[in-house]
């Protein structure tokens, strides 16, 4: 079973239609919630955080994002705003493609509009699980789901291949779970062989 990584359009293409290249510096705005969604990115290095804040001031954060994916292209569907944040976690090499190419792009390469349709049933069907885990009380039912969900937009699919890129207090953000209650239940799941702590970093 292989899984996709939502989504990647080639790179060849991205450039033929005049992709820019955007370097973005840790903590840097990539979008803002509120900004109108003009253009399709996709990541080429780097790490980014899609996430929102409510009216308290709290970060919820919604994902996390690698290489070779892509984020902010669901709203421009729809002329809406975007209604999140992404911000680079990591210095990141991002394509910045804008709207009007993107959808030339998919007019002229239709694999790519049957790739992108695949990609959004695939986060719909992943999103749709992780909101079942997330009603879930057992912790270890939420932290396996929120694994689950990243580990499925990469073809690695084999025990302790995945590596966790998230903080204990990142983890903690996006089940609801208190940090303390995330530390005790990885250990408690290291113990059941359901994940590996190797220099403090997770492989599922």
């Amino acid at each position: 079973m292989k899984t996709i990584s939502c989504m990647k359009i080639d790179e060849k293409i991205l450039t033929s239609f005049g992709a820019e290249i955007k370097n973005y510096k840790p903590k840097e705005f990539i979008f803002q919630e509120g900004d109108m969604a003009l253009f399709y990115y996709q990541t080429i290095s780097g790490t980014v955080k899609i996430n929102h804040y409510n009216e308290d001031g709290k970060e919820f954060i919604h994902n996390i994002l690698g290489e070779n994916q892509s984020f902010g292209d669901s709203p421009l569907f729809l002329d809406k705003e975007y209604p999140m944040n992404a911000v680079a976690l990591a210095p990141s090499v991002i394509y910045k493609l804008p709207k009007g190419r993107f959808f030339q792009i998919l007019e002229e390469y239709p694999e790519t509009s049957i790739e992108l349709n695949n990609c959004f049933s695939h986060r719909l069907h992943y999103q749709m699980l992780m909101m079942q885990n997330m009603a879930s009380q057992n912790p270890i039912r939420r932290i396996k789901g929120l694994m689950d969900y990243l580990k499925s937009f990469h073809e690695k699919i084999d025990p302790f291949s995945f590596h966790i890129q998230l903080t204990r207090q990142q983890i903690a953000d996006l089940t609801g779970l208190r940090v303390e209650t995330i530390i005790r239940t990885l250990k408690k799941m290291e113990k059941e062989n359901a994940l590996k702590i190797e220099n403090k970093q997770i492989l599922y």
